[in-house]
């Protein structure tokens, strides 16, 4: 017979099953008052209630877990002292997740609570920046989701806004031209970022620049179809005259800036296409491959007030992070959105 424990904090012995946290405060009761009536009024409990508490727990361990002595009250067993001392180191161990867990579920149930009104819906490119500013903008729903992926939930009307980057500064490729003619649309730049090739330490294949990875061989970590940097990066090879099928590993396909940078610095692959912050994130070595303006795309209907305060912050935050700047005025191609 072995004692299993279960996420729904009950913990059982064969077939009888006990639960932990009303044990645990039981034990500490009786230990306490050196008595079940004292335990049992300390919890506000009647006498019968706590002794079938007590008499379950003992059933499921087969062995006495308090022992009551005429005139002396109830004291715990070695077994039962053993037992307090184990689930009291639960406790401590499971306190600090079952705490972010409780602000999780209230934080889901106050956006359950509120009115959809109140809610901004995002889907939006992988950005560090963007991540950490949206911490502390708790009006936001987000979404992670490719820059192609995000325009689409947002013409499709899954949500309220969309997070998307297409490559170097300069006019909008086919089809991101069409975002910024689109009469429900507004496109806001909210950064600049600089991304370039993300690096093994040292750079031991002394890759430069584009051509030198198919020709050298190195093992690229491409991003998924309908990601900026993928569409920007496949751009750039056929600039360079690089055919795709000529690189090692282009088909290899990760969500994040982070996860490629995770299988460079771990040696499973060489190189890959990001910013310079999760480079140096991850003590990558790095070689630029241009800027690029990060924009939001917002139904017209929307207030540009809802959106002032985010705006700002990523602007303030931008002067100061590395391979990051505040938005240019609008381009042209931005003023005739």
């Amino acid at each position: 017979m072995r004692v299993s424990l279960r996420l729904d904090g009950r913990a059982g012995l064969g077939r009888a099953e006990i639960a932990l946290m009303p044990t645990l405060t039981l034990l500490e009761a009786l230990d306490r008052t050196g008595s079940l009536q004292g335990a049992a009024s300390e919890l506000g409990v009647s006498y019968r209630s706590a002794w079938g508490q007590l008499a379950a727990l003992e059933h499921a361990l087969g062995r006495a877990a308090a022992l009551k002595t005429k005139g002396h009250g109830s004291a715990l067993t070695p077994l039962g002292r053993d037992l307090l001392a184990l689930l009291k180191a639960s406790q401590v161990r499971l306190g600090p997740a079952f705490a972010a867990e409780e602000m999780a579920l209230s934080e889901g149930l106050q956006r359950l609570l509120e009115p959809a009104a109140a809610r901004i819906r995002l889907a939006a490119s992988h950005d560090p920046l963007l991540l950490e500013a949206l911490e502390t903008r708790r009006e936001f729903d987000l979404g992670i989701a490719g820059s192609l992926d995000a325009l689409a939930r947002l013409r499709g009307g899954a949500v309220d806004a969309a997070g998307f980057h297409f490559g170097a500064d300069g006019a909008p490729p086919p089809p991101f031209d069409t975002v910024f003619r689109d009469p429900d649309l507004a496109v806001l730049p909210l950064f600049r970022r600089e991304q370039g090739l993300m690096l093994a330490p040292g750079n031991p294949l002394r890759l430069g620049g584009i051509a030198d990875i198919a020709a050298r061989k190195a093992r690229f970590v491409n991003r998924q179809h309908g990601a900026g940097t993928r569409i920007w990066f496949e751009r750039l090879c056929q600039e360079a005259g690089t055919l795709l099928e000529t690189i090692v590993g282009h088909q290899t396909e990760e969500f994040t800036h982070q996860a490629v940078a995770a299988l460079i610095a771990t040696g499973a692959a060489d190189v890959g296409m990001g910013t310079r912050a999760v480079a140096e994130r991850f003590a990558l070595d790095y070689r630029p491959l241009g800027w690029e303006t990060y924009y939001l795309a917002v139904r017209a209907a929307l207030p540009p007030e809802r959106l002032a305060p985010l705006r700002a912050l990523l602007a303030r935050r931008a002067e100061t992070a590395s391979g990051y700047a505040p938005p240019r005025e609008a381009s042209a191609h931005q003023r005739s959105a």
